[in-house]
């Protein structure tokens, strides 16, 4: 078992935060019933048990293969043990997340568009990818906040910026399920 990885530079709290992102609006007529929307931080985190997990960007290969539809596949069994809303955050815009998300049939887990990075820079876990024409990324973890408060942390060993490696291990669902259900038992 991979044991609770909370590092010092991870936050206590979810960061307040307001994404902007394109959610479906029927009234809208044409081939883009799109429009803006304010989602905040409060929205998100008040009141309920979310687990977050955040990537460094849509389309990306293990990103795509396994985290993902890992967690899609997993929600249900997340729901079980007391997750009330999953997350996938990246620092991307809506355009991209959207469409990530309908490439993938993604249809329980939410997507957070971090287009400013933002929230992953106060969360501590802003890494530059330049070594892959990325620019400024999140680092990969998974954290599951409980009424804002972060109640555990999981990034991936070896942060840094313009990491060689793509690690995967401490935010992989199957690590994530064993933890949550640590915590209720």
């Amino acid at each position: 078992m991979v044991g609770k990885q909370i590092k010092s530079e991870v936050v206590a709290a979810a960061p307040d935060v307001t994404f902007q992102v394109r959610v479906r609006d029927e009234s809208i007529g044409g081939d883009n019933p799109y429009k803006w929307k304010d989602l905040t931080s409060n929205e998100i985190f008040d009141g309920k048990r979310v687990l977050v997990f955040s990537l460094p960007g849509a389309f990306t290969p293990t990103c795509s293969t396994y985290q993902l539809p890992d967690y899609e596949k997993m929600y249900d069994e997340f729901k079980e043990a007391g997750i009330d809303e999953i997350y996938c955050i990246s620092v991307n815009d809506s355009f991209v997340m959207n469409a990530w998300a309908k490439q993938q049939g993604i249809k329980k887990v939410k997507m957070i568009p971090d287009g400013s990075g933002e929230f992953t820079r106060q969360m501590g876990m802003l890494v530059r990818k330049d070594n892959l024409g990325f620019g400024y990324r999140s680092w990969r973890y998974a954290a599951v906040f409980n009424n804002r408060k972060v109640e555990m942390c999981f990034p991936e060993a070896g942060k840094i910026d313009n990491c060689p490696d793509d690690p995967y291990a401490f935010s992989a669902p199957q690590n994530m399920i064993r933890e949550v259900y640590n915590v209720v038992e």
